[in-house]
């Protein structure tokens, strides 16, 4: 039986998943703060942790970091809201392996779940705790359709810049130049990535990723470069590093700004002399393997902010590839967005074809702060609402089908105030209720509904604070959100 523990501050939340959990066959475990989370963990060891993103004593990312590094190969799954996406986005790069958005839903989580233990199963038969391998033979795959061109379950879009894009591709890809990917994070990285070592002559052999954020300074020496038995407390048996296992063909290294200084001098003796030396060995390995790397900051900032070195910059800087945002690339918006849906289609056996016109306008106002990856979770959970053929705005969460009225930022004073938002996208003015036109059950309805949004943007979207604010718990709180978008699209 398959343990799980649920750290959650809203006890009648940790309640039902425990229920439910129970129920589909796992043992679960509940804590409601980071700090019993903790302690739990230096005696008992669950086979997934499911966390809340806001606690009470500490925040997410806190935890998420504390976990990692005494149990770097711990699967954790994030629970947060979807007005926290950027912060969601983020934990994901320190080494969350996948976030689910509340309020939860039973079948996304049961997938979400299942899929994070089958990832676990599958490093442990074979691969690294940090690396997915895969080979030209299991990936390759070209199809055309409307002039995208797809690869395995990328699909790389029509616009100017994304043809641009597979041009660098297959001009760098018979090269054993390093290259540089820049992209915000889930733009596609490391599909591109995939696409160069596909397209090259190392097609045939190993293809690593590495999620450097995931990393922790006491542990990337050994997961890049591998230890021997002995070299350190705990390293009970030989190791092979990653680039090892990437020997013959390609290391991707995403967000490789995040390792410590001390690994970035081990990795510029690694690239200038193409051997590698395990933690704690005396003898030098020869290397032969090709280099990508990815950051969604421009990495000549980084060693100007002293945070990366410029000697391995220059190293690195052989040829550079830009992926633009998904907000840049409205074009092809629609088109991800259906393969997405195909994609979930075909996983949950279902036939929904396709999206209302409300829900293709919601989609294109929306900014995607999580690009692709994002997008296709938002379809994921759409598609698992819908029992209809078109997805309607009711089957998106909350803050994407409202997004134009609830952008928001504090002002100098630190009272709310309509803003231009990061990405310069005008906001839109909360319209208030036309009681007029309404009967007096809907005019108490929108003025409910115009309260909750104002106790949002005071609690800068924190739904647990603002249910504080409302005097409602924060279950009362989701079930009113999701009364009013299905009586409004009724």
């Amino acid at each position: 039986m398959k343990k799980i523990l649920v750290i959650d501050d809203d006890k009648d939340m940790c309640l039902l998943l425990n229920r439910f959990l129970t129920r589909k066959g796992f043992e679960v475990t509940e804590i409601y703060n980071g700090k019993k989370a903790l302690a739990y963990l230096e005696t008992s060891q669950p086979d997934l942790v499911m966390c809340d993103f806001r606690l009470e004593d500490m925040d997410g990312t806190t935890l998420l970091v504390k976990i990692k590094e005494k149990f770097p190969s711990m699967p954790i799954i994030i629970m947060t809201g979807y007005s926290d996406m950027r912060t969601a986005v983020q934990v994901m790069k320190m080494g969350a392996l996948d976030y689910v958005t509340k309020p939860l839903l039973p079948d996304e989580i049961l997938i979400t779940i299942q899929q994070a233990l089958d990832h676990t199963a599958e490093k442990t038969s074979g691969e690294t705790s940090t690396t997915t391998t895969t080979t030209a033979a299991s990936t390759e795959k070209k199809e055309k359709q409307t002039g995208a061109t797809y690869s395995g379950q990328y699909i790389f879009g029509t616009t100017d810049a994304m043809r641009k894009i597979i041009k660098q591709v297959d001009l760098v890809a018979p090269t054993n130049y390093s290259v540089i990917i820049y992209g915000e994070s889930g733009s596609g990285k490391e599909a591109i990535a995939q696409e160069i070592h596909k397209r090259s002559k190392r097609k045939d052999k190993p293809f690593v990723a590495i999620d450097c954020g995931a990393l922790s300074k006491e542990l990337a020496g050994s997961e890049l470069f591998g230890h021997e038995k002995g070299a350190f407390t705990g390293a009970l048996n030989q190791k092979i590093g990653s680039f090892e296992h990437a020997n013959g063909g390609t290391i991707f290294l995403d967000e490789i700004s995040n390792l410590s200084y001390d690994i970035q001098v081990s990795l510029l003796r690694v690239v200038q002399e193409r051997k590698v030396r395990r933690v704690g060995g005396v003898k030098d390995i020869d290397l032969d393997v090709r280099i990508i790397i990815a950051s969604n900051e421009l990495l000549w900032n980084a060693t100007r902010a002293g945070k990366f070195r410029e000697d391995l910059y220059h190293r690195f800087n052989e040829f550079t590839i830009n992926i633009p945002p998904l907000r840049e690339r409205k074009d092809d918006l629609m088109l991800f967005a259906n393969h997405f849906l195909k994609l979930t289609n075909e996983e949950l056996a279902k036939n929904v074809t396709g999206f209302s016109p409300e829900v293709e306008n919601i989609f294109k106002s929306y900014v995607w702060y999580g690009n692709l990856r994002e997008l296709k979770n938002v379809i994921k959970r759409a598609t698992l609402l819908t029992d209809t053929d078109l997805i309607e705005p009711t089957s998106l969460p909350f803050e994407i089908a409202h997004y134009s009225k609830l952008q928001f930022s504090e002002n100098a004073e630190g009272s709310p105030a309509p803003m231009i938002s990061s990405y310069n996208e005008p906001a839109a003015v909360i319209n208030k209720p036309q009681i007029s036109e309404t009967s007096l059950k809907e005019a108490s309805i929108d003025a409910e509904y115009e309260m909750i949004l104002q106790a949002l943007k005071q609690a800068n979207y924190n739904k647990s604070k603002a249910a504080k604010i409302l005097k409602i718990d924060r279950k009362t709180l989701y079930n009113k959100m999701s009364q009013y978008q299905e009586l409004k699209n009724q």
